[in-house]
């Protein structure tokens, strides 16, 4: 069945508590990272309908620190589907309430497998995209899924066709 990108989205809201923050007064990384675990699984689940479990992270980065008493918005999004693993595109916001205003925080891809009820990856719906960001985003992510494999070492350089097809014309 194919599914609607936009039907996955999830955006989830932390207030930023001083055992969530370092030395510093900034929200720890890890804490951010479980909480992104989070948002991009359940994420994931709405598209499959199944369990999973988290296959890979990439790509974070960290923009901009998120301070203590600062909310913290995390919209996580499918973006693409292959047979039992989806690819999330996460976008991280820190928000001061007091001061009223936004700020971009981070972003990273997260990959997770579908799971059946004996715990063996399954098949996953198909995804669509609908936005332009959306068509933008599955566009990319078979070069990044590429990119993954290899560098998990599941995939052979010279087998990575649509990475190739960046650099060679």
């Amino acid at each position: 069945m194919d599914k609607a990108a936009s039907s996955s989205l999830v955006i989830m809201t932390e207030l930023v508590l001083p055992n969530d923050t370092n030395t510093f007064g900034n929200l720890m990384g890890g804490r951010l990272m479980y909480w992104m675990d989070i948002a991009a699984a359940l994420a994931a689940m709405k598209h499959c309908g199944s369990p999973v479990v988290t296959a890979s992270v990439d790509n974070i980065s960290f923009e901009t620190p998120i301070k203590l008493g600062n909310v913290v918005h995390i919209e996580a999004k499918v973006t693409r589907s292959f047979n039992s693993s989806m690819e999330v595109h996460l976008n991280v916001w820190g928000e001061d309430a007091i001061q009223q205003y936004k700020y971009k925080s981070n972003e990273a891809y997260y990959t997770f497998v579908a799971l059946d009820p004996n715990g063996k990856p399954r098949k996953v719906n198909s995804l669509f995209p609908e936005t332009e960001e959306e068509k933008s985003l599955f566009d990319g992510a078979l070069r990044r899924r590429q990119l993954r494999l290899i560098l998990g070492g599941k995939m052979k350089p010279d087998d990575a066709s649509e990475l190739k097809a960046l650099f060679i014309k």
